[in-house]
């Protein structure tokens, strides 16, 4: 078992043998679920380049924000994981 400690500022250092397993990196964004049975799941959010080719706007759409687009992949890729 690998544990690790909550700060007082809500933080938590993933220890290296997980990161090295889920291939995390300083900067890696992170979906946590906590189910019914208050059991918590870490995803790991990471994209291939073809998986977010085309997802910018197209010639004639509205010009998103940065903040717009970045809740856009988040969204999808909750739903790709609810599958």
């Amino acid at each position: 078992m690998t544990l690790a400690t909550l700060t007082s500022k809500g933080q938590v250092t993933i220890p290296s043998d997980v990161r090295r397993i889920l291939h995390l990196n300083a900067g890696d964004k992170l979906d946590f679920r906590v189910g019914e049975d208050k059991a918590v799941k870490m995803i790991p959010v990471t994209l291939k380049a073809k998986e977010v080719y085309g997802m910018l706007a197209a010639k004639g759409h509205k010009r998103l924000s940065v903040r717009e687009m970045d809740r856009r992949i988040v969204a999808r890729l909750r739903e790709k994981h609810l599958r």
